[in-house]
């Protein structure tokens, strides 16, 4: 079969690669396993990752900006010949409130790595009911707002997220501990305050056990009456646009600011140092399958230019130069690769397709969601392709380069 509109260069090489059909087979099969390999692997970590912060920033902001802690004025430094005797104690913490809080929202809502600021009162506190009193962790928000930060409505399991006058959301095990339905009442109680009756109109589950036994939701107004912090907000919670973009923002906020203000990432440093070990770990693993299909298809292309010695030392007295020789290898290369690459994103789809609907958690339930973004399948299969061109290039110097008289007489 002839395919004059191909050039030179690619019938030959689609020629010597269909004469070496078991050759070609085995070379593209090992490709298409190694870019399967690493196209599901991207897919696997980006879904546990994405999976993971989901997690644990369901419940919390990306930055925190909360009021400064009280400290004890430490006394005058002795004067010279002098020694003083002190025993300074700390100050026990009490609910204080952001400075200037309604000023400073609007502020942080222009910069432009914020998505959504939410002001909170936050504190401690029992839920009573009947004769169970555990203890809770009282939190008073605009639903509105709060929601923007954590999704919240996407959270209620039963009942609807509503927050008017003398009403709360709990989470579910707290629920399931006081004994309480959608429409009952609990009384919650401060060190502030004797306790206001609120009627639950939702529960919710942050998928953090504790969160969900301890979490009690007030309005805002509400909360403040509960912790005597009239017109005041304990915190500002605040959700960026690109969640790794937290550190330098809270760094940037510190600066500008007397509050005492925290990323995510330092209040999860663990779960930062874990995230990076994995990523250095996928990274080692895609050069490490990368560096065998390089291997792989050199070493292919060798065999073949020791084989062909004949056919190309006829090649070169018939006029075809080195560089024309040397194209045609670069061209094997290439189609093995990206041949490779297309059966490799094939498989991977289908890896992704078994995982998610096969591989289930003792619930019945996906572990988490994975997907294969169109454009990871498209880089690795350009960089798998790359590969093969550069895998090549040894191969293709060396055919370039041999003496057509003694190729002949091999």
């Amino acid at each position: 079969m002839r395919w004059p509109w191909l050039g030179f260069e690619v019938q030959v090489a689609l020629r010597f690669l269909r004469e070496g059909r078991m050759q070609t087979l085995l070379i593209v099969v090992g490709v298409a396993a190694g870019v399967a390999v690493v196209a599901y692997i991207s897919a696997l970590i980006d879904g546990l990752q994405g999976n993971t912060l989901s997690k644990t920033l369901g419940a919390q902001a990306h930055v925190t900006l909360r009021a400064p802690q009280e400290v004890v004025t430490p006394a005058l430094p002795p004067q010279d010949g002098t020694t003083a005797l002190s025993d300074t104690q700390p100050r026990a913490q009490r609910p204080r409130s952001v400075a200037n809080w309604q000023a400073l929202v609007p502020v942080l809502e222009r910069h432009p790595a914020v998505a959504a600021v939410s002001p909170l009162v936050s504190g401690s506190g029992l839920a009573l009911r009947g004769e169970a009193a555990p203890a809770i962790a009282l939190m008073g928000v605009d639903l509105d707002r709060y929601d923007q930060v954590v999704g919240l409505r996407g959270k209620v399991v039963s009942g609807r997220a509503r927050l008017g006058p003398e009403e709360a959301i709990i989470g579910r095990e707290l629920a399931a501990d006081l004994g309480i339905r959608i429409g009952d009442r609990l009384t919650v109680r401060t060190g502030a305050s004797t306790g206001d009756s609120l009627r639950v109109t939702a529960l919710v589950d942050f998928g953090i056990k504790d969160l969900n036994r301890r979490t009690v939701i007030v309005p805002l107004r509400a909360a403040q009456n509960l912790l005597e912090l009239p017109g005041g907000a304990t915190g500002l919670d605040l959700t960026l646009h690109d969640v790794w973009r937290a550190q330098p923002v809270a760094e940037e906020l510190r600066r500008r600011y007397p509050y005492q203000i925290e990323s995510w990432q330092e209040n999860n440093a663990q779960l930062v140092s874990a995230l990076n070990a994995q990523n250095v770990s996928t990274t080692l693993i895609r050069g490490v399958v990368l560096a065998v299909v390089v291997l792989g298809i050199a070493s292919v292309l060798v065999v073949s230019v020791v084989q062909k010695r004949r056919e190309i030392g006829i090649l070169r007295a018939m006029g075809a130069t080195r560089g024309q020789v040397l194209r045609v290898f670069l061209v094997q290369g290439a189609v093995v690769g990206a041949l490779g690459s297309l059966l490799g994103v094939v498989l991977a789809f289908v890896m992704v397709f078994l995982f998610t609907h096969f591989v289930r958690g003792s619930d019945g339930l996906p572990l988490f969601y994975i997907g294969l973004a169109p454009a990871t399948a498209l880089r690795v299969a350009l960089i798998a392709t790359s590969c093969g061109v550069l895998a090549a290039i040894w191969p293709a110097r060396r055919a370039a380069q041999m003496d057509p008289a003694q190729a002949i007489r091999l």
